[in-house]
């Protein structure tokens, strides 16, 4: 049965002297190492032959009512007592040492090492987020039934027609750039009639699909990312799953399809777009009027530089609604991460639309397109 600690001040013949009673232990200890840190001071000596337990706690009070240095010559206990009291005297002692902070090229490898084990657990969780992705696809083509038809609805109005506005403002001026920097280049062979064929292979094969793809990484990936990641620190994903509901099925295969939809279309209005601002400076510069031109196009161009660009569209769609999502199912439950996702995701998106548009290139030139 435990003895509550306590103590008493008596005369030992040298000086005052401490006598310690009953259990000084975690359970038992109580207030008494603290009354007896205020009762002595130095010079007291202390005896502990009486004490029935003794374990660490009770030893650093006994150390620390000696200021935290204990005299073996002032103390009688039993050896064990002693032992332990040497023991935890040391340790209190003891002070860690810091390590230094690593500098040079010591840090450079450091960092180095970080970057390649982070890049490496990117890629093998960007692997899992693609392959359960395909496979709630696949379910889903499988079994339309299972498709979340009206948040597809709503996120295809947001993504598609609430961006035609900027998409078709942007490809509008990116067309008539392209049109008057032709036409300053050419003018110099006397060429300026080929200004045509350039606007139209530039934008419909390239210009057409990458603006819409960078503005919708810049306001659909973003937008997914902040999305999810509320949801995510609300904990209501871990709410869905206990309900049963897959988050993939709920959340991210929706805003995929909802891309599929527009993506495409948002792209036919970019060419429209960007041919009608190449049209005009033509006109207005070169003084080559719009049948000409729309002539020029038919002929020389043709719908083929049309269907090399749209062919992008259904793999930018899905990488960027794949970012935007990945990235807002990695938020933390803080603030500060839901901001490096959202900056992630318009980052690793527009980064992906480039490197897309790059191995494209390649294909067509395999191809001879």
């Amino acid at each position: 049965m435990d003895r509550t600690a306590d103590f008493s001040l008596v005369d030992g013949g040298d000086g005052p002297a401490a006598v310690l009673t009953g259990d000084w232990t975690a359970a038992s200890l109580g207030d008494a190492a603290d009354r007896l840190a205020r009762s002595v001071g130095r010079g007291v000596s202390f005896d502990l032959t009486d004490i029935g337990r003794l374990d660490t706690a009770g030893a650093y009070g006994v150390i620390r009512a000696a200021g935290g240095a204990l005299d073996p010559a002032a103390v009688r206990a039993r050896p064990e007592t002693a032992r332990l009291l040497e023991l935890v005297g040391e340790a209190a002692r003891a002070r860690p040492k810091g390590r230094p902070a690593p500098r040079g090229f010591h840090e450079l490898t450091i960092r180095l090492g970080k970057g390649v084990f982070n890049l490496g657990r990117e890629f093998l969780e960007t692997m899992a987020f693609v392959g359960k992705l395909l496979v709630v696809s696949l379910r889903g083509l499988l079994n339309p039934t299972r498709i979340r038809w009206a948040p597809v609805i709503a996120h295809a109005e947001r993504a598609g027609l609430d961006a035609l506005p900027v998409v078709a403002t942007a490809s509008f001026f990116i067309g008539a750039v392209v049109g008057l920097l032709g036409a300053n280049m050419l003018r110099q062979f006397g060429a300026e009639v080929f200004v045509v064929e350039l606007i139209g292979i530039a934008v419909l094969r390239e210009f057409g699909i990458i603006i819409t793809a960078v503005l919708l990484a810049g306001r659909s990936a973003s937008s997914f990312a902040a999305e999810i990641g509320a949801m995510k620190m609300n904990q209501e994903i871990d709410a869905m799953k206990v309900l049963g509901v897959d988050p993939f099925e709920a959340l991210v295969l929706p805003r995929l399809a909802a891309l599929l939809i527009t993506i495409p279309l948002l792209t036919f209005v970019a060419d429209l777009a960007g041919l009608f601002g190449g049209l005009l400076v033509t006109w207005t510069v070169l003084d080559l009027g719009p049948a000409f031109f729309l002539q020029r196009i038919v002929e020389n161009v043709g719908a083929t530089q049309f269907w090399l660009g749209l062919y992008k569209a259904p793999v930018v769609a899905a990488v960027v609604a794949g970012i935007g999502c990945r990235q807002g199912l990695e938020v933390g439950g803080n603030v500060e991460s839901l901001g490096r996702r959202v900056t992630a995701a318009v980052v690793h998106a527009i980064f992906a639309i480039i490197l897309i548009d790059a191995i494209f290139a390649l294909i067509y030139m395999e191809l001879d397109l």
